[in-house]
């Protein structure tokens, strides 16, 4: 009897794993996709089999489609309707297609070290240091790192190790995921001085405190907050005096990357002032404003970034071949999707929300929301920003469409991904970063999305309060 149950058990017509991993669609996933990952996946089907979830006949048919949907990184492309350009969580700048062709280029083997032309080795990243040195012609000589955070840290440790690190107590920030200035500098070697009060630093306050133990003078940009009011800052100009009246090296954090001055962003220290005002080095990241790649720019003075370069540190944060192809394109190549976003036209970001907002009208009209309410979607003025620490309070004007909030986490969740703003109680979906050639994609997800929320309504009861609860912390 006991044989006989076993031999009716449908679990025994769950196929091999051999059987499955011979499936030709497997045998084609091998190219990219690792064994592990296969045999993996092969798991999970027969597991799905074995506890019911679906029938044993069922196994390969549902392998081929997890195959078809598994990819061999975890990142998921995403829409950024928030209205954030540089927006940190979802890796800062996107690259330009100049920028995307270099990468691809330079995955294989590249000259990245080499003079092909006399076959002896040559410096490293020689095209991205001719961009840099083109698109900001004040610095004499550039070096590349992989971070902003990196330059800083070869700066300090090169100019400073053991000695003193001039700076406002104004300027000693703290960035996303609790990263501290203080703690950056303190771990170079370098002790940190700080002169003047969080409002006010004059240039007596410099002078007072260099000396014989003085490494540097350090100017960092405040970047992701203001202070307003009864407030002074030495600018640049003025330290460079004091810089060359003591022997110090002068070092200056603009942060954000803006090669030249932006008429919109008329308050954004960038490269080309602060080299023109007297800094031996300025620091900045290339994934900001600049449009590129995660990287961390030097520019200044010959002697200073030699010496920069020469110091043992250099090798441990150097930036790799694809960081300096992306860098290189992103100067050379076209406009930027950062600077893109940047100078949206407002009418036209307008235009691009009605006609998003008239497809979706016409799909809720009547239809109910979490909560009895009668959903809509509706152009609202809406303010983007430039993020990553840039700009800070700078609006950018624009219009976004106004959701029901229940619908942000539906869009977060589709395919594709798109990432909207939760804002007083509703979803605001942005289109100032979104490229217009993939509006389409965008309102299929935004359809499928309120489809899917109304759906939950008419299947719920209790006037209509089931389905996905409201989002919080978006953009």
């Amino acid at each position: 009897m006991t044989e006989q149950r076993l031999a009716q058990d449908p679990r025994r017509r769950i196929p091999r794993t051999d059987d499955l991993l011979a499936l030709p669609e497997v045998t084609a996933a091998r190219s990219r996709l690792s064994e592990a990952v296969l045999r993996g996946l092969v798991r999970q089907a027969q597991e799905r089999a074995r506890s019911g979830r679906i029938a044993p006949d069922d196994v390969a048919a549902a392998l081929v489609a997890d195959l078809a949907a598994r990819s061999a990184t975890s990142l998921r492309p995403v829409l950024n309707a928030t209205g954030v350009v540089v927006h940190t969580n979802l890796g800062r700048a996107p690259l330009s297609e100049a920028a995307v062709e270099a990468l691809v280029a330079a995955s294989g083997y590249v000259d990245v070290e080499m003079d092909l032309a006399s076959g002896a080795r040559s410096r490293r990243g020689a095209g991205a240091r001719a961009a840099l040195l083109a698109a900001v012609p004040q610095a004499e000589d550039a070096l590349v790192v992989n971070n902003g955070a990196a330059a800083l840290v070869l700066a300090t440790t090169a100019l400073a190790a053991g000695r003193e690190v001039i700076v406002s107590r104004g300027e000693l920030v703290e960035i996303g995921a609790g990263f501290r200035l203080p703690d950056l500098i303190a771990s170079t070697g370098a002790r940190l001085r700080e002169v003047g009060t969080t409002n006010r630093t004059n240039l007596a306050d410099y002078d007072d405190a260099t000396g014989p133990e003085t490494g540097c003078l350090l100017k960092v940009h405040p970047s992701n907050f203001r202070v307003t009011g009864f407030t002074a800052a030495v600018p640049v100009a003025a330290l460079r005096t004091l810089a060359e009246e003591r022997g110090v090296p002068l070092v200056v954090d603009v942060g954000s990357g803006l090669p030249d001055h932006d008429p919109a962003l008329p308050e954004e220290p960038d490269l080309a002032a602060a080299l023109a005002d007297g800094a031996d080095v300025v620091i900045a990241s290339g994934d900001k404003l600049l449009g590129g790649p995660q990287a961390g720019l030097l520019l200044g003075r010959t002697e200073a970034i030699q010496r920069l370069a020469k110091h043992p540190l250099a090798r441990a944060v150097r930036a790799d071949k694809l960081t300096l192809a992306a860098l290189e394109a992103t100067l050379t190549g076209g406009p930027t999707p950062v600077a893109r976003s940047l100078h949206a036209e407002p009418e036209r970001l307008r235009q691009r929300a009605e006609r998003l907002a008239d497809r979706l009208a016409a799909r809720l009209t009547g239809r109910l929301v979490p909560g009895g309410e009668t959903a809509s979607a509706t152009v609202v003025p809406h303010d983007g920003r430039v993020g990553g620490g840039g700009a800070p309070g700078v609006p950018l004007p624009g219009w976004a469409v106004r959701l029901p909030e229940a619908a942000a986490p539906l869009l977060r969740s589709g395919d594709p991904a798109v990432l909207p703003r939760v804002h007083d109680g509703a979803c605001l979906v942005d289109l100032r970063c979104v490229p217009e050639d993939q509006d389409e994609r965008l309102a299929a997800a935004a359809s499928a999305a309120l489809d899917a929320l109304a759906g939950s309504v008419s299947g719920g009861t209790s006037g209509g309060t089931s389905g996905p609860g409201p989002a919080s912390g978006d953009g």
